[in-house]
């Protein structure tokens, strides 16, 4: 049996969201992937909604790619997959690249309960509208915010539309720069992002 969940939506009555279309909970709000009302009216499948776009998991690969030769290897883990954070019982995040240390780690078949000392995120995967700038950019904050309460030490969030990435530290100034921007990922590794796409001949329409 699906169980269901209360989603409150801006300017929207309250909705009962399937547990199988939602993506985060965050602070008790249920966030549901994005087109998950194209599910409900079944114009799409299930997971037509759930995978990533061509260009995301392409950038995904080659900054894993990028920091994994930049790291120390023997002391981190990299890892990416949509990885599910439990925070709190009425937070579960997920994200595009995590960091972790792996003195002390534990890995199983649940979601980390430490957090990542770097997290790397591109574009927003919940349903938004489009064109509520404040609200999208609400919840990239809301969402950087608990994850540096939770002891992540940098978010680094990737707008492919837009071309900006917004860097959110737990000791420095939060920033929004350009992709050519030389950003310090962790320790020696710091990752330009344009200079990347450049050589591996992506280009964003």
């Amino acid at each position: 049996m699906t169980t269901t969940q209360k989603v409150p939506r801006r300017k929207r009555k309250l909705e009962k969201i399937p547990s199988y279309l939602v993506y985060e909970t965050l602070n008790g709000k249920v966030l549901p992937y994005k087109g998950y009302r194209d599910v409900l009216e079944k114009k799409k499948k299930t997971a037509e909604i759930m995978g990533c776009s061509s260009l995301q998991g392409i950038l995904v690969s080659i900054m894993v790619w990028f920091i994994n030769s930049h790291i120390n290897r023997k002391k981190y883990f990299v890892a990416t997959n949509e990885i599910g954070i439990h925070i709190s019982k009425n937070t579960n995040l997920a994200n595009d690249i995590a960091i972790f240390e792996k003195e002390g780690l534990t890995l199983n078949n649940r979601y980390f309960e430490v957090a990542p000392k770097v997290v790397v995120e591109i574009d927003i995967k919940i349903d938004i509208d489009p064109d509520d700038h404040d609200e999208k950019f609400s919840y990239i904050i809301e969402k950087a915010q608990k994850m540096l309460e939770f002891g992540t030490e940098k978010v680094i969030w990737v707008s492919t539309q837009t071309k900006i990435i917004f860097v959110f530290s737990k000791t420095e100034t939060w920033v929004m720069v350009p992709f050519d921007t030389n950003i310090p990922v962790l320790d020696d590794c710091v990752l330009n992002l344009a200079q990347l796409m450049q050589e591996e001949g992506i280009e964003i329409e």
